[in-house]
């Protein structure tokens, strides 16, 4: 793993930018038929992913990037859930 091009802070939000963000709408991520569990800060990143996986069987080695992005923006998610954690200690 090694962390590479992981840094403290995020990029900028965008389209299908890892960075965490709230900009899906219940509906939409309904009828993208995401399991509750999965309708997070990540969302706008795991349809397209799940729509990829779809179209491709499941194939392991199919939807590298669209995997890796996702990956990034939950691994993002789960750093700012720490800093803001470490923040309420420090009060």
């Amino acid at each position: 793993m090694g962390g590479h091009g992981h840094s403290s802070t995020p990029p900028p939000p965008g389209p299908h930018s890892p960075t965490p963000t709230y900009n899906q709408s219940p509906s939409e991520m309904s009828s993208a038929r995401l399991p509750l569990s999965h309708r997070d800060t990540c969302a706008h990143l795991l349809i397209p992913l799940n729509h990829c996986r779809r179209q491709n069987f499941y194939m392991p080695w199919e939807c590298g990037h669209e995997r890796h992005i996702y990956e990034e923006c939950e691994y993002n998610a789960y750093l700012q859930r720490v800093s803001m954690k470490t923040e309420l200690g420090k009060k």
